[in-house]
């Protein structure tokens, strides 16, 4: 297995430098002058000039590309145009409200998902699988935007048992969390469901329940263990996107994360800060697929020896 690790994580590298390359072209070829978009059509030749050396664009592509890859490696990536804080301590201290609402809603997601889609799958076609999935049709069929205010509006300003915004306590993840692990759930849910009943259907699980094993027995431990690869699949997927910013969740609850941070950063026009953001965002989806991957390895010994 640490063979395996380390055999991804190397392979991550070249990864991991293609999507630093993809960031710094994408924003250094984007049409426009970032220093006359930031400071605006009214600014003078000399500011935009000071502000061309201040951002370093005043040198040659290559020499601009050989910075910024020294400043990733070494966790440099300049400083804020407005707020003038270093862009990776600007990024540091938002990342831990934005992982700590993608844990939450993932860990609420998956509590509802497998159980639910467990049991529609053992039930299949009875009143109970109907119920669950026409449940994990709303949960899909809502989105956040809608979502999310109707919790606030119920919860927070009728009922006051929850904050309405902001990052202050546990009480305050509960209702953005809701609002993202609701959705997911609902993926989850039906994924669960489709790929045990596939699984259920296997000549191992007949054999299982021939030499009398439990229904449950059989549902959990047979069937549902080599059902997980691709729940694990879209599971690490939805964190990745997660980890990438819930930009309107946390805009509706006000949430101090990273998909904020980016949409301030682009309102802004603050270059460093969004660039910053953009690769931030690009490397968060890049190691969750490592982890993924190793997911499945511990899942199913046989892909690590593939």
């Amino acid at each position: 297995m640490r063979a395996y690790i380390v055999k991804r994580m190397l392979g991550a590298v070249p990864v991991a430098w293609g999507v630093v390359t993809l960031v710094f072209f994408i924003i250094h070829l984007t049409p426009g002058d970032p220093a006359q978009i930031m400071l605006g059509e009214s600014a003078s030749a000399a500011d935009v000039a000071q502000l061309h050396r201040q951002l370093g664009l005043d040198k040659p592509i290559l020499v601009q590309y050989v910075s910024f890859l020294t400043g990733v490696v070494t966790f440099d990536l300049g400083s804020s145009i407005y707020t003038n804080k270093s862009v990776a301590a600007s990024i540091f201290a938002v990342y831990p409200a934005t992982l700590s609402l993608a844990l939450c809603s993932m860990a609420l997601a998956i509590a509802v998902a497998i159980p639910l889609g467990a049991v529609a799958a053992a039930r299949k076609d009875t009143a109970v699988d109907r119920g669950a999935m026409f449940a994990s049709l709303l949960g899909v069929s809502a989105p956040s935007f809608c979502a999310g205010p109707l919790l606030i509006l119920i919860f927070a300003v009728e009922l006051g048992w929850f904050p309405a915004s902001g990052r202050a306590g546990a009480e305050s993840l509960v209702l953005p969390s809701i609002t993202l692990g609701t959705a997911m759930a609902a993926i989850l849910s039906r994924l669960t469901r489709s790929t045990l009943i596939e699984t259920l259907g296997e000549d191992y699980v007949t054999a299982a329940r021939a030499r009398g094993a439990s229904g449950r027995l059989v549902l959990f431990k047979h069937a549902l263990a080599n059902a997980l690869l691709p729940v694990v699949t879209v599971a690490g997927l939805q964190l990745g996107g997660l980890l990438a910013g819930a930009v309107i969740t946390e805009t509706i609850f006000a949430w101090p994360g990273l998909g904020r941070l980016t949409v301030e950063a682009i309102n802004a026009r603050d270059y460093p800060l969004a660039q910053g953001c953009v690769l931030s965002i690009s490397l968060s989806y890049l190691l969750v697929n490592i982890i993924v991957d190793i997911l499945y390895a511990a899942i199913d010994p046989r892909i690590r020896y593939g």
